[in-house]
């Protein structure tokens, strides 16, 4: 409280009042002093101590709108920031897609026309050779093959300009292959190629029998992972119909189960279940394997986030246990469930035997020196994802 007539009296020349008495408290944030706030000439005698206890609860909420106004300002600024950052990768991932496609094609057309022209020699010199490269080439295929479901609604430019060029010369390349191989209707089938590999795909949707598709791709996907050690469990009941194109309800089955069977170690179990949900059908894949640590549950279906070293996948395969992998199969999952409208949810908890991501599994639940029988493993941990499908309007 100043008494000090004459203190403010440069002030008041050049504000043009005259100050009588007057009260300043200081508005506070975080500790720190980022303002004052000022009553000028009480109307009857001076400011007293009660004065200043009114003058500071005003200040008390003078403080929270300054606060709120510059944590608005902060997150206006992050947002901004993100959503720059989303559209940068969404220009880094459209990019891979457009890049991926070319290589691949060209890479997969020579590794075949290379293994024709290897058979006429002994296969031990060459197979084991072959099939790691074809083996490897087969992840990079799926790499764009995810990459081109996530970019589904991206304009495809490569299609477009390797058809312009094609029709520019489609004349001199008859005439070229006229010379070298007679007459042939190669012009069709390159036409056809470039439509397969790069031309928009016509996604039609369709009324599916959850329990029998999920049924015959169960019998299909054995196949994939026949050396594992983990029984499948299914309840399928019959439930309403959905209604969605066929080929991303299979990436989405097949996704779910690759996911299952790579967390699971040997002599481990996943519970697949289809039941009615309401109006709906609901589709569960139960895995008793080693969960996911609550931490990386919050990244899950961010895309391109592993819960595993990546490292590590470069020497295993598919449907190994904890080989890993690219991060992208629910990241898709989760765009298809937007793009064709079913939900998804996730429930998680982490082997409490390895609680920690560096936490090892031996991998078979019988070399386990926590487990003395299976169930011990079955109660230790593990994840579930639930698929729900809204019935056919």
């Amino acid at each position: 409280m100043s008494k000090d007539i004459g203190l403010h009296s440069e002030r008041d020349k050049k504000l043009g009042y005259k100050t009588k008495n007057l009260l300043v408290v200081p508005l506070r944030s975080r500790d720190q002093i980022i303002g004052a706030l000022c009553a000028i000439n009480k109307k009857v005698g001076i400011f007293d101590q009660a004065d200043v206890e009114l003058l500071d609860i005003v200040a008390g909420t003078v403080e929270l709108s300054v606060e709120n106004a510059r944590v608005s300002a902060e997150l206006k600024k992050a947002y901004n920031e993100v959503t720059s950052l989303n559209r940068a990768k969404d220009k880094v991932i459209n990019h891979l897609s457009h890049e991926l496609r070319t290589p691949v094609a060209i890479l997969s057309g020579s590794l075949r026309l290379l293994i024709k022209q290897m058979t006429a020699l002994p296969e031990e010199k060459w197979k084991n050779n072959m099939e790691r490269i074809q083996r490897n080439l087969d992840r990079i295929v799926d790499i764009q093959y995810e990459v081109a479901d996530i970019m589904q609604d991206k304009q495809n430019r490569t299609h477009g300009m390797l058809s312009l060029l094609l029709d520019q010369c489609t004349d001199e390349l008859e005439v070229i292959i006229a010379e070298e191989m007679g007459t042939s209707p190669v012009i069709k089938q390159i036409r056809r190629h470039i439509d397969n590999l790069f031309g928009p795909k016509n996604v039609v949707s369709n009324e599916i029998s959850l329990n029998k598709h999920v049924r015959d791709r169960l019998d299909d996907l054995k196949n994939e992972f026949f050396w594992r050690q983990v029984q499948i469990i299914t309840r399928l009941r019959q439930t309403p119909a959905i209604f969605m194109p066929l080929d991303p309800m299979q990436k989405v089955i097949d996704g779910l189960v690759k996911n299952a069977v790579e967390n699971t170690p040997d002599e481990g179990k996943i519970d697949v279940i289809i039941q009615k949900k309401g109006e709906g059908s609901e589709l569960v894949v139960h895995d008793y394997g080693i969960g996911i640590t609550e931490e990386n549950q919050k990244r899950i279906f961010e895309g391109f986030f592993t819960t595993q070293d990546t490292m590590k996948y470069s020497s295993k395969k598919p449907f190994d246990f904890n080989a890993g992998g690219k991060g992208a199969d629910l990241l898709r999952m989760k765009i298809f469930s937007e793009r064709y409208n079913f939900k998804v949810a996730m429930e998680s908890s982490r082997c409490r035997f390895i609680p920690k991501e560096i936490d090892l599994c031996p991998g078979r639940i019988s070399k386990c020196s926590f487990c003395s029988k299976k169930e011990d493993c079955y109660g230790s941990g593990g994840t579930v994802f639930s698929l729900y499908f809204p019935p056919v309007p």
